[in-house]
């Protein structure tokens, strides 16, 4: 069997930024065994599969470890393949997902995903938490992931956790952020050592959380955030109550053929 695969960088406007994620078109899903097997064989953060519906494309994604409920960037990419590579004419692509539909709209050079907001629970962290990522917090909340606020971007940048740490926390990973600088509204980095990521370059569903928590704090809805891992990557960003909306580009760095 032969399957076509993708390697786009997401939130990025040229190839080596941003985050790469693998995309597999399928014309019906394979065992979970068998994405599960290409997914640790890619060995990028996620690997996207989708299959066509009569109302969309049901998708799904991997880590090298583990399947995920979502995910941005990887969305984002299999967007790009289907209106670049594919020849997807509508403006609209819905995706059916364990999070619910997700629907990505091209408006120029920019793919726009509207996502289901994350809830900003009060969390008291575990000691373990502040010793790996060896900063105190200013606040933290819980939903699927842990966001953990800091003081400023330098320190975000410089920080250096402890992975083996992070990977005992009961979490899929821990968002750090810090107040942006410029016309960037808001800084973060995004660790996920639990499944199998240990630093993420850009992580869209991260920005569930992030956008309604700086939206809230500086009072604007439309937002601007950096995530400033060693890749980098821009994400546009606007609060709507319930729903998020993520903006960014992408590119295709490689194009070739699965053989299994």
């Amino acid at each position: 069997m032969n399957l076509k695969i993708y390697q786009v960088d997401a939130f990025a406007s040229a190839i080596f930024h941003g985050n790469p994620a693998a995309v597999c078109p399928l014309e019906e899903w394979l065992a979970k065994e068998q994405m599960q097997n290409i997914a640790m064989e890619n060995n990028l953060a996620e690997t996207a599969f989708f299959v066509k519906e009569e109302e969309g494309y049901a998708l799904r994604w991997f880590t090298p470890q583990t399947e995920v409920d979502l995910c941005g960037h990887a969305t984002l990419a299999s967007a790009h393949v289907l209106f670049e590579h594919m020849g997807y004419k509508k403006e609209v692509i819905r995706f059916h997902t364990n999070s619910g539909i997700l629907s990505v709209r091209r408006k120029g050079d920019q793919l726009t995903m509207d996502f289901p907001t994350a809830e900003l629970n009060d969390f008291e962290p575990p000691a373990v938490l502040e010793e790996a990522l060896r900063l105190p917090p200013t606040k933290v909340y819980k939903d699927t992931d842990i966001l953990y606020v800091v003081n400023n971007g330098l320190q975000l940048r410089n920080m250096d956790p402890d992975f083996r740490l992070l990977k005992q926390l009961n979490t899929r990973g821990v968002i750090v952020t810090a107040p942006g600088i410029g016309d960037v509204d808001f800084l973060s980095r995004f660790f996920a050592p639990a499944v199998g990521v240990d630093e993420d370059p850009v992580t869209g569903s991260a920005h569930t959380m992030l956008t309604p928590y700086w939206s809230k704090r500086l009072g604007k809805k439309r937002l601007i955030g950096r995530q400033i891992s060693k890749r980098g990557g821009t994400v546009y960003c606007e609060y709507k109550g319930d729903r998020v909306v993520l903006s960014g580009e992408a590119c295709t760095y490689l194009e070739g053929t699965i053989l299994l």
